[in-house]
């Protein structure tokens, strides 16, 4: 196995620490291409689809890329925004504002926070080759997933660990698993519904949808489903809220295997059906808006349970980079940062260490 060659080092230079903030990802823009560019990146990776590859390819490639990318490219053409997808506009806002208030809570420290997708542009790799470059040796990542899944948080590993292969001069590495549970967290989700409570009032209902997955992941033994479930515990004790008033579901299922239950739209269907006028829609496993929540929840959930008979339908957005969330991403990082000197080496110091390196023979 080959290794590329790591960038020039320089002695003397700062050693920043870097936070590589990684999120699921999106196609370049909403157009049929773009979107089947984006699927076949997406689909093709086994931790997102389990089914033998000889078996998965042809289905693929012969019939889902063929498809679906136009049909998917009308839904993102609803939700895209001046600036570009939402997923990629609020993690880029998300990064830029985690990299403010690390250096906001602790002056003179240097720490350089880089977004990446999963699938799609910015790339996990050019997200590491840019820390990198910039001087980092010690870096973070962390996977903007509440609830660990090994199709999205351990795909961002594996990403992470395909560049390391074939780094020559591989950074010391730390890896966020899940802060599903996290009270920050939680508290961050808590404060941001009642700040929406106080203007759109309470629901008779409030639904926590979080991201199906095949239900045969369960009893494989991904802790996805638990995880999800111990959100929504924890946040309705937050919130003083009845158990009996928050339902926890999930959306977003593909093909014909068997996923987790129960399923969000039936569900908001049944809401109305059963006399509840007013229904309110949160999603703790989205950290950010994106098509999954803007279009399928906002749109075609609000519009399934109008349907049924509801007559006031709110999602409340994702935590994107409201004070809270940013509260939340920044008590994350500091936990999983603890022991990491995060004030660089001072001028003077630096220049010590370079004239040593001189003196020995380094060539700059």
């Amino acid at each position: 196995m080959s290794t590329s060659p790591s960038p020039a080092f320089r002695h003397g230079q700062p050693t920043p620490i870097g936070i590589l903030l990684v999120n699921l990802g999106t196609p370049d823009a909403p157009t049929a291409d773009a979107v089947r560019r984006y699927l076949a990146q997406f689909l093709s990776d086994p931790r997102v689809v389990e089914i033998p590859r000889l078996l998965w390819k042809p289905i693929l490639h012969g019939i889902i890329l063929r498809v679906r990318p136009a049909k998917s490219a009308r839904k993102y053409a609803t939700v895209w925004t001046p600036e570009g997808s939402p997923l990629l506009v609020w993690t880029r806002k998300q990064a830029a504002a985690l990299q403010a208030r690390l250096a906001q809570t602790h002056p003179g420290s240097q720490v350089l926070v880089e977004p990446a997708m999963r699938y799609g542009q910015p790339s996990v790799d050019q997200g590491l080759d840019r820390l990198t470059a910039a001087g980092a040796r010690r870096i973070l990542v962390l996977p903007a997933y509440p609830q660990y899944s090994g199709a999205t948080t351990g795909s961002a590993f594996d990403a992470v660990a395909a560049w390391g292969q074939a780094s020559r001069w591989v950074p010391e590495l730390r890896f966020v698993g899940q802060y599903h549970d996290d009270p920050a967290y939680i508290q961050a989700l808590a404060t941001s519904i009642r700040r929406q409570w106080a203007t759109l009032g309470e629901p008779d209902v409030l639904v926590t949808s979080f991201h199906g997955m095949p239900e045969r992941t369960l009893h494989l033994g991904d802790p996805y489903h638990c995880q999800c479930h111990k959100t929504a515990r924890l946040l309705a004790e937050a919130l003083g809220w009845p158990r009996e008033r928050l339902r926890v579901t999930f959306q977003s299922r593909f093909g014909k295997a068997k996923w987790l239950e129960p399923a969000t739209e039936p569900t908001l269907e049944g809401l109305a059906r059963e006399g509840h006028r007013h229904v309110q829609v949160v999603c703790p496993g989205f950290s950010a808006d994106c098509l999954e929540t803007l279009e399928e929840i906002a749109q075609e959930g609000r519009a399934a349970f109008l349907a049924a008979g509801g007559q006031t339908f709110h999602y409340l957005p994702c935590l994107n980079d409201s004070d809270e969330g940013m509260a939340a991403l920044l008590a994350v990082a500091e936990q999983h940062l603890a022991g990491w000197t995060l004030t660089p080496a001072t001028d003077a110091e630096r220049e010590a260490s370079r004239q040593r390196a001189l003196a020995l023979g380094a060539a700059q």
